[in-house]
């Protein structure tokens, strides 16, 4: 099954997913949205276990998630969860709990692991700082940002932008560089799980 909570970026997973499973002959049971900030989510649960779905997509942000995934162990009901890289925070294995537990989702490559990063890394600890989820690839977006002002000699956007499709950039996870449209070249998704209440690829 596929729920989406209607945002662009919920749906816009949930399409995609859709999109890609058809191509591969692979037809959901259910494709729907939900109502994203509710207490509970039991109703949909319900209706899940009704239809006997035993896999189920969510596009939405990490707290709806984490409500869903709850509701379904509340419920006692087993279904393997999968979401997109809004799951990539601490937040959601608080909310959701043991249900957390075997949640898949995907993100980017731990950025953590680069060598580029490892001074970085080192100095966020140092202040007790995991630098996980966005944390380096914000950072990666501030060098990124910087170079190009640099390279433009100047402050305006139009200069920036003009200066982001001209080189590649050095930065805390690796060498990037932008397409036409402004998409990284160069972008890996890793295969994440929940387990023991931190996210760990998936071997």
């Amino acid at each position: 099954a596929i729920l989406h909570d209607n945002s662009t970026y919920g749906k816009g997973l949930a399409d995609e997913t859709r999109k890609q499973l058809n191509k591969r002959g692979v037809t959901e049971a259910v494709y729907d949205a939900y109502l994203p900030g509710k207490d509970d989510y039991s109703a949909e649960i319900a209706a899940l276990q009704t239809a006997g779905v035993s896999a189920l997509y969510v596009g939405g942000y990490h707290a709806d998630v984490a409500l869903i995934a709850r509701a379904a162990h509340d419920s006692g009901y087993t279904v393997q969860l999968i979401s997109g890289d809004a799951l990539a925070t601490e937040e959601f294995a608080l909310i959701a709990g043991p249900a957390a537990e075997g949640t898949l989702f995907t993100f980017p490559a731990d950025p953590r692991r680069s060598p580029e990063a490892a001074a970085v890394v080192e100095q966020f600890r140092a202040e007790n700082f995991e630098p996980a989820g966005y944390t380096l690839l914000s950072y990666c977006a501030v060098q990124v940002w910087a170079q190009a002002a640099s390279k433009a000699g100047s402050l305006e956007p139009k200069a920036v932008i003009a200066a982001l499709h001209e080189q590649e950039f050095d930065t805390v996870i690796g060498r990037v560089d932008f397409d036409d449209k402004g998409d990284l070249t160069k972008q890996s998704w890793v295969w994440y799980v929940w387990r023991g209440g931190e996210y760990v690829p998936v071997e």
